[in-house]
């Protein structure tokens, strides 16, 4: 089968469209033959080894795994012996540690799902990783009626799915994003924008219930003066590419620590990939309630330009490679 593959760590120009085996699968996996993937920082990670802190899961001197992607929409071609929920010809979505920048992909059932019907494969493949972390960073903030929520990074590839799925929870919910992605956010169903090049999110006070961080790397200290006083911040995101053993994530891993001692609960989320959550947003997705945005498609042999793309920063919701 054709995959994007690497052998060693580095920028977009280290990956290769190379004919690999397809992967074999055990007892309890499913094979799917991989229809579009999604394009996400994590992928970026992978990829160039950084911060180098995530090399002691990836794979000290060289990838350990060498096929990239993780989010995938496709068909189910064969099943395991032991798997009972999936047959060949099932439409589903999910996720994959074996690599999707492929026509085929090795899967756990545990991180698959039914594809949303409403929804074609290039939507379906924007669906994991992204949106099933802006829905645990909104159940992680308890985001409740009436509340007052802010998402950084509203027209990012989280931050799009953060703004639906709290307005589905009955909040006012500003938005945070650049001036040319305003109406986009708006159109998600924010009730206010903030510019970031003209204002801090901190520009009203000390208003918010809930702050979801997808994107950047402001400090603690001004994220929790845009709180009240026992408001919640949850940190889903941002500075993956900044120096240090563990770049942006510093944050998240502080995050708690600073909880014991103020009245705010601060929180660093580390996003799980289940089939639970691709279910529930399954039928949010089929009720209407939750859309997809693509801001661009890349057929497989692009994808080291999809990856480029995603890195300069400002897609406007998810960059999706097609198989």
């Amino acid at each position: 089968m054709k995959a994007i593959t690497q052998t060693v760590y580095g920028s977009a120009d280290v990956l290769e469209l190379r004919e690999v085996a397809q992967p074999a699968i055990g007892a309890g996996e499913v094979l799917v033959e991989v229809r579009a993937a999604g394009v996400d920082p994590g992928v970026w990670v992978a990829m160039t080894g950084r911060p180098w802190g995530v090399r002691v899961a990836f794979g000290l001197t060289r990838p350990r795994v060498q096929v990239r992607g993780r989010a995938l929409a496709g068909v189910v071609a064969a099943v395991g012996a032991d798997v009972t929920g999936f047959k060949p010809g099932d439409e589903v979505y999910g996720t994959s540690t074996g690599g999707t920048f492929a026509e085929y992909a090795a899967a756990s059932p545990r991180k698959l799902a039914r594809k949303p019907v409403r929804l074609t494969f290039a939507q379906a493949a924007a669906v994991p990783i992204s949106a099933v972390t802006a829905l645990e960073s909104v159940r992680a903030g308890r985001v409740q009626p009436g509340q007052r929520v802010m998402v950084i990074g509203a027209a990012g590839g989280i931050g799009a799915y953060a703004v639906q799925l709290a307005k589905s929870c009955g909040a006012t919910v500003t938005g945070v994003c650049g001036a040319d992605k305003v109406a986009l956010v708006r159109s998600l169903g924010a009730d206010d924008v903030i510019d970031y090049t003209t204002a801090e999110v901190d520009r009203d006070g000390g208003v918010y219930d809930v702050i979801i961080d997808t994107a950047g790397c402001r400090p603690l200290s001004l994220l929790r003066r845009a709180l009240t006083p026992r408001g919640t911040l949850v940190i889903a995101g941002g500075g993956h590419d900044l120096p240090g053993p563990v770049g942006g994530f510093t944050r998240q891993l502080r995050a708690p620590f600073v909880s014991m001692f103020v009245s705010q609960r601060l929180h660093g989320l580390t996003s799980r990939e289940r089939a639970a959550e691709l279910d529930d947003l399954t039928r949010l997705i089929d009720d209407g309630a939750l859309t997809p945005v693509i801001d661009r498609t890349y057929p497989l042999a692009s994808a080291p330009d999809a990856i480029r793309y995603l890195a300069q920063g400002h897609p406007a919701g998810k960059v999706v490679v097609t198989v």
